[in-house]
């Protein structure tokens, strides 16, 4: 019986002193392991360079990326394995969205694009 692919997401950490062609060769390899195994991307938010919570393999910084995609659970597995075999990843979490998490996730992006600053419109001043 074949089961209902599930959505899932996962966080990692790049070693940050890679240069960029560097970091993304491991976003890409990635992203191959999911879609070589049945797996389908929804969205990859590249988070950037930031300062980690806790020194990770004596490094500060890390290159943060989130990836949400949808697959079987088969290949979960076989993800925690690509990361724990990739030497440049410093860290990796594979969540499971549930219902409730992908209403508020959805929630939320539509209120980010309601709530966007209106930074271009300069506030008019009147000189009397």
């Amino acid at each position: 019986m074949k089961h209902e692919p599930k959505i899932y997401e996962t966080v990692f950490i790049v070693n940050a002193t890679l240069e960029d062609p560097q970091i993304e060769a491991v976003i890409e390899k990635t992203k191959d392991v999911i879609l070589k195994h049945g797996g389908e991307i929804r969205a990859i938010e590249r988070w950037g360079r930031r300062r980690l919570a806790y020194v990770i393999q004596k490094k500060n910084n890390g290159y943060y990326v989130l990836i949400e995609f949808k697959a079987p659970g088969e290949l979960i597995a076989k993800l925690e394995r690509h990361f724990q075999l990739e030497e440049q990843m410093m860290r990796h979490l594979v969540v499971l969205l549930d219902k409730k998490a992908l209403k508020a996730k959805e929630a939320g992006a539509i209120v980010s694009h309601i709530e966007a600053p209106a930074e271009a419109a300069p506030t008019p001043t009147t000189t009397a």
